[in-house]
């Protein structure tokens, strides 16, 4: 189940003290390295998460791989307080939600173009400035084939999509003529 509120609170505390002392990159970059590692290997989230394991055993886990990781003082004592507190199972939400935060900050949006066929990178490069001027942000764009689209783009970005693609104008263009009948 997705702790999204609570994910939110912790990125947001961390951010919080990240943006004070100018190093919210470097924790950004600490926590999405231990998130990675917590989704990839399952046997360190067992070892962070299960409750069979006493909480010292998890918290010698968790200063292990901030050893191994070198991570620095303020991160450190966050992730630890994530296992005290019995939270490290959101950690990969907190990752996502502080990514997003940083991003934010630096006026970052993440967006996506599926086409037809595959786009040259000059045309990719074309639609990127395309969504920049559009929405003020830079824009960090995913690209997708989906041939079903018959030509055309469709591109996303945040809350705004812009469907440029032959189906769509095909299934407007089929509504209209049946609202004539």
């Amino acid at each position: 189940m997705k702790q999204t509120i609570l994910a939110r609170r912790y990125a947001k505390a961390l951010f919080a003290v990240g943006k004070e002392n100018d190093a919210y990159e470097a924790y950004n970059e600490t926590l999405q390295g231990v998130a990675g590692l917590y989704t990839s290997t399952p046997e360190v989230a067992d070892a962070l998460t299960n409750p069979l394991y006493p909480i010292d055993v998890r918290q010698k886990v968790m200063a292990s791989l901030i050893d191994s990781m070198s991570v620095d003082k303020v991160p450190a004592n966050f992730l630890n307080l994530l296992v005290e507190k019995k939270r490290a199972d959101i950690l990969p939400e907190i990752a996502e939600e502080f990514r997003m935060m940083v991003d934010e900050e630096k006026n970052i949006s993440h967006g996506s173009v599926t086409s037809a066929v595959e786009l040259s990178d000059e045309l990719q490069a074309k639609v990127k400035a395309a969504l920049e001027k559009l929405t003020g942000k830079q824009v960090e764009l995913s690209t997708s084939v989906d041939p079903s689209l018959i030509g055309g783009i469709v591109a996303k970005v945040g809350d705004l999509v812009l469907d440029g693609s032959i189906k769509t104008q095909l299934a407007g263009l089929k509504d209209s003529i049946r609202g004539r009948e």
